[in-house]
């Protein structure tokens, strides 16, 4: 090797020593990035006090599903009338983003309502604002069901006991949200950390439940959080 190409494999070590050394000192010193590395790898038990909001989730379906057909679009059972229903601006496609992920669906449409998207983006929002005073940074949330057709609702039914003939999702207003999994920037969530998530998700959505912009089950089985925006 010759004598330049030596002082340049060398300038160029020296090069990334000087930022990494730039690196270490930025988060020995400052103090924002040091809670942020600390939240990262932290696995103690942290003392949320939640209190259990899942068990006022309990909205039934026979209570408001009048309503919930009056706000939201009229029904379809084939891949031809769900076009027409897009087409019209009847439904919005939802994609996965910096506050939710849109999961695979297997019977239902990524879609819901302008309404329903307004009230999963309150929800992902006001998740997040909560959740990050707690050390837990970058928290999405994971939506497992949208908007199904009426043929997908007698599929799902027969693997579904809880699938409802009256389901709002028919309606396009609907979506379920898992309290099971979650998407945070932590090297290892804790099940302190999983079961306040649960609850701090579930107080979110009993708020806006008391506000009148949502009604909500908590779904055992599925595991997840039912959501009907009003």
């Amino acid at each position: 090797m010759k004598f330049n190409e030596l002082n340049l494999v060398f300038y160029l070590k020296l090069f990334v020593a000087a930022l990494l050394l730039i690196f270490f000192l930025y988060f020995l010193f400052n103090e924002t990035s040091r809670k942020h590395l600390f939240s990262y790898f932290n696995t103690r038990c942290l003392d949320y006090n939640q209190k259990d909001f899942s068990r006022k989730l309990n909205d039934r379906i026979v209570d408001y599903s009048a309503e919930a057909k009056r706000n939201g679009i009229l029904p379809f059972k084939d891949e031809a009338e769900f076009k027409k229903r897009v087409s019209a601006g009847k439904l919005v496609k939802v994609r996965s983003g910096n506050r939710y992920v849109i999961e695979r669906m297997t019977y239902s449409y990524p879609y819901i309502t302008k309404r329903g998207v307004i009230l999963l983006d309150e929800i992902a929002n006001r998740l997040r604002e909560k959740t990050s005073k707690k050390g837990l940074k970058g928290v999405k949330i994971i939506v497992t069901s949208m908007t199904r057709k009426t043929e997908s609702l007698k599929s799902l039914r027969r693997n579904n006991r809880n699938a409802s003939a009256n389901s709002p999702h028919i309606y396009g207003n609907a979506f379920d949200i898992s309290y099971k999994r979650f998407v945070v920037r932590k090297r290892i969530l804790t099940n302190c950390d999983k079961k306040y998530l649960k609850e701090a998700l579930a107080e979110v959505i009993w708020e806006l439940s008391e506000d009148k912009k949502c009604w909500a089950t908590y779904e055992r089985v599925q595991n997840c959080f039912h959501v009907v925006s009003r």
